[in-house]
């Protein structure tokens, strides 16, 4: 699927949120990869794209799936599954690439699918327990959403990676061409 004929979902921050935000409570994107449900803040979320072209880049992190020519800009994306050390599997019709900013970098996350943006209460989400039942490292958890029918983990984007893998996806970027810096 080329550029062109992808379909996007912008996600605007101030369509998503009014200008009187509740302190008490959350608003997040939440989306799956595999069997678990995960959910990052709303503001970090720039847009959410169906999958696309993504041209491999030699010597990348292994997590890093390639990059993305996304309107002329060269963004790296970060293959969830790999990240997490899940199992991995072919990309589906409900997949999709969530663009992220991270530490000053934009990149782009593959997920699964993406479920909803939903504002929680702050009170129904739980510190990390010292043992999850997520493949997931639970330095990268803020906490546990508790909803109704099911349990959401938020995820700390700051902690997805350390400063030695943030600088080798610049590099990995770098070699594609492009930056994955924001022009100020």
């Amino acid at each position: 699927m080329t550029e062109n004929n992808t379909e996007t979902q912008n996600v605007k921050t101030s369509d998503k949120i009014s200008t009187d935000t509740d302190d008490s409570q959350l608003q997040l994107v939440s989306f799956g990869v595999g069997s678990e449900e995960f959910a990052v803040n709303i503001l970090l979320v720039q847009e959410i794209n169906r999958m696309m072209t993504i041209t491999k880049v030699p010597e990348s992190p292994d997590c890093v799936e390639g990059v993305i020519n996304l309107r002329g800009r060269i963004i790296p994306v970060v293959d969830l599954r790999k990240r997490f050390d899940m199992e991995l599997t072919k990309h589906v019709e409900s997949s999709r690439i969530i663009v992220v900013e991270v530490d000053s970098r934009v990149l782009g996350f593959i997920v699964d699918c993406v479920h909803e943006v939903l504002r929680i209460d702050r009170n129904i989400v739980e510190a990390t327990p010292a043992i999850t039942s997520s493949s997931v490292d639970s330095s990268y958890i803020m906490g546990i959403g508790k909803l109704e029918d099911r349990l959401l983990i938020l995820l700390d984007l700051s902690r997805l990676f350390n400063l030695e893998e943030l600088r080798a996806i610049d590099l990995s970027t770098k070699h594609a061409g492009g930056s994955t810096r924001q022009a100020a």
